[in-house]
């Protein structure tokens, strides 16, 4: 997915195991298939899985991971990951990692959830319980800055994408764009957030949610960037119940709208021919919100 991104496998995990953590070292190693861009992520026996950080941004990630997860853990209303251990550089893998206990789920798919209004409530009850939480000392959050922060990236995009044969009209995306640009900003205290809640972030048991995971985004900002599962996963009649349920104003919605469109339009052209996930889900968003 990345020019730059670090090579991984399954004898490189053994050979760090061994080195660091030799009680697990002979325990089966997996290779799991994701659609996540910062971690090769192999599953480790039956309780556990290893992350390994793609690029240098993803070790900090899972440096923040392990300082802020023990602390958020018990104030929120879904499981979350848990760091069982970090590893440290060797093998001639040149980044932090870490060990994390197995959640057992799977990844919601956009568009084919079997009780989304279900699945509205409980996201809402986690950015709810994230966005009040009471704990001093944390860092700024991967988009805790205003919406206005991505206009540049944004804008690359939107001529990235119209250099593509995406059949999406990149003046209406412009037009969008400059309209949630155009709202309100947030002036309410910096408040908790995952920052991060793609499909590919959310785990399922049955038809509800079951766990929120990779919180490497983790931190204060704005409640908006918490909105995004409403374009990103829910319908429109769930994206009803989603924003009756998190209870926010006309702008805050208004933002969290800008925020869904920049992810998927950024990622769009990026990962098009690498991500398939990703790339789809940005192509339903850009449908949902060009649509709405």
């Amino acid at each position: 997915m990345h020019a730059d991104e670090t090579e991984t496998d399954g004898d490189l995990v053994r050979r760090l195991l061994r080195g660091q953590f030799p009680r697990w070292a002979e325990l089966p190693i997996t290779r799991l298939a994701s659609g996540g861009t910062v971690n090769a992520i192999y599953r480790l026996g039956e309780e556990l899985i290893v992350r390994l950080p793609l690029r240098p941004g993803g070790a900090e990630a899972i440096a923040r991971e392990a300082r802020l997860l023990p602390r958020l853990a018990p104030l929120l209303p879904l499981p979350i990951p848990e760091v069982v251990a970090t590893g440290t550089p060797a093998e001639g893998y040149p980044l932090t990692w870490a060990v994390h206990r197995w959640i057992e789920g799977r990844n919601p798919v956009e568009g084919e959830l079997a009780e989304p209004e279900r699945v509205a409530r409980d996201l809402a009850e986690f950015a709810v319980a994230i966005r009040g939480i009471d704990l001093p000392g944390g860092p700024p959050a991967h988009r805790g800055a205003p919406l206005i922060a991505e206009d540049q990236e944004m804008r690359e995009s939107i001529e990235a994408l119209r250099r593509t044969d995406e059949p999406f009209d990149a003046d209406q995306i412009t037009a969008v764009w400059e309209e949630a640009l155009a709202t309100p900003r947030w002036t309410g205290p910096p408040c908790w957030t995952h920052s991060d809640l793609m499909p590919g972030n959310l785990l399922l048991g049955g038809d509800r949610v079951s766990a929120v995971i990779d919180f490497g985004t983790v931190g204060m900002g704005e409640p908006a960037t918490d909105l995004i599962p409403a374009w990103n996963l829910l319908p429109a009649p769930a994206r009803r119940v989603y924003r009756e349920a998190v209870d926010v104003d006309d702008a805050t919605w208004a933002r969290g709208r800008g925020w869904a469109l920049s992810m998927a339009v950024i990622q769009l052209p990026y990962y098009r021919t690498t991500n398939p996930l990703i790339s789809a889900n940005a192509r339903y968003v850009i449908r949902e919100i060009l649509g709405s």
